[in-house]
Parts: C-alpha cells; sequence; structure tokens
C-alpha cells in the first residue's frame, strides 16, 4: 500500500480518536481529584510531556493558542502538580477511556503493533510534543487502552509536523487556527480573528501536502499488513466514537 494512501485514510480520524478523551467527564473529574479543572489538566496534561518548563516552550509547542492564556493556566497547573506527574496521569485517562470503550473491539494488538513500527521511525527533530508523549508509560497489559493511547501519539506526531508545515506556508499559527475552526477564535484566547491572505485555502491545503510529506518516510516502513491493520484498527475506533458507545 502506498505509504501517503496510509496517511491520508487515518489523519482525520486518529485526530478524533486522540482528542475525544480531553474533556470526557471522566477526564475531568480526574483532573479534578489532583486539583486541576478541566482546562488546566488539559494544559498541563499534554503540555507537562515537555517537563517542568517555562509557558513560553508550552506556546511555541501547541501552536494556535494565544500566548497570555497559555501562560495564565501553566503557570497556575503547574504551582498545583508536577508537569510530569501531570502527563503521565493525563495519558493514563487516554488509557482508561480507551478501555472503556473499545473493549471489545477485534485487532487492536495488530493497530498497536503498526502504530509502534510508525512512532519508532518518525523524525523527532521538530515535534517536541510527539517526542515528550511517545516516553510516556502505556496500558501494555490492555490492548484497548494502549490503542487509545497510541492514537493519541500518532495525533501529536501529525499535529507537530502540521504546525510547522503551516508556519512554512506563511501562514501564523493563529490564522490557520481560524481558517479550520473560525468558530473557536475566543476559545482559544484571541479576542478577534486575524485577517487573512486572498489565498489562505491554498496554503493551508499546501501545507496539508507538506505535512504528508514530512511524515510519509515513517509510514512507508509498513508492509501491507501492518499498513491495513492501522486503517482498520483506526476505523473501528472512530466508528466506536460514532456510535456514543463506552464499549
Amino acid at each position: 500500500m502506498d505509504p501517503r494512501e496510509t496517511l491520508s485514510a487515518i489523519a482525520a480520524p486518529t485526530g478524533d480518536i486522540g482528542a475525544s478523551f480531553y474533556f470526557d467527564p471522566a477526564t475531568v473529574a480526574a483532573g479534578r481529584e489532583i486539583g486541576l479543572d478541566g482546562f488546566k489538566f488539559y494544559i498541563l496534561g499534554r503540555g507537562g510531556a515537555l517537563g517542568d518548563v517555562p509557558a513560553a516552550v508550552v506556546t511555541s509547542a501547541f501552536g494556535y493558542f494565544e500566548p497570555n492564556l497559555i501562560q495564565a493556566q501553566w503557570d497556575k497547573a503547574r504551582a498545583i502538580v508536577d508537569p510530569a506527574t501531570a502527563a503521565q496521569a493525563y495519558f493514563d485517562e487516554c488509557g482508561r477511556r480507551g478501555s472503556e470503550r473499545f473493549a471489545d473491539l477485534d485487532g487492536l494488538d495488530a493497530y498497536v503493533d503498526a502504530a509502534d513500527e510508525v512512532i519508532a521511525h518518525a523524525d523527532l527533530a521538530g515535534r517536541p510534543l510527539f517526542a515528550g508523549i511517545s516516553t510516556l508509560r502505556c496500558a501494555t497489559d490492555d490492548p484497548a487502552a494502549c490503542a487509545a493511547q497510541k492514537a493519541a501519539v500518532l495525533r501529536e506526531l501529525r499535529g507537530s509536523a502540521h504546525l510547522v508545515a503551516v508556519l512554512a506556508s506563511g501562514l501564523t499559527d493563529a490564522q490557520a487556527h481560524s481558517i479550520k475552526r473560525p468558530d473557536d477564535v475566543a476559545l482559544f484566547g484571541w479576542s478577534e480573528p486575524p485577517s487573512l491572505p486572498s489565498d489562505a485555502d491554498e496554503r493551508m491545503a499546501s501545507a496539508e501536502e507538506v505535512t504528508d510529506t514530512m511524515l510519509v518516510g515513517a509510514f512507508a516502513t509498513l508492509d501491507d499488513v501492518r499498513a491495513d491493520a492501522l486503517i482498520s484498527g483506526t476505523r473501528s475506533m472512530h466508528a466506536r466514537l460514532g456510535d456514543g458507545a463506552s464499549g
């Protein structure tokens, strides 16, 4: 199978799967148990994979958010919980949501094996969130939990590459966010949408193509069996999200 076909098949659904635990009520409740509200658990849980760093580093790795928003949330959250502790706790919640939703799905061991192949061959350069999350401890004794966690790692892989590709296209991260999520400008801390160039859509399309080019080498290591397993597992997990079932 052509690696670009594999990339295309899993890109959007992996984004959905990898983010599906972020503000799940059970995840939010787990954050409250360690003193963090839902948004602080998201910021510290994702960003904590970078370590105990200044807020500017988190802003750089996340992209898209207004920097003052990140700084306020990050500094308040890391005064409550050590970032590395929060990162593993957040990743553990990802696994728990996967166990709850995907426990009865077939083929997740093969999905994990294929995802590990991609992750092992992905370049770390310029991909700090991916590099950080890929070092966290997975639920290796639970295929459903581990599959959800691997999807989150693959989400950060594409997201990290895409942020670089967006900037290379000549767009700012704020512009790219406004194009893709025009209703969420204020949610990400911006007071108003940025002005956009006349060829904004073309630049975004170019950024998607460059993202695939940056990732194709890692996916090229998959044989047809593993590529099929990655696509099949992605589709079955995504379908379960669409069903609204908890497994």
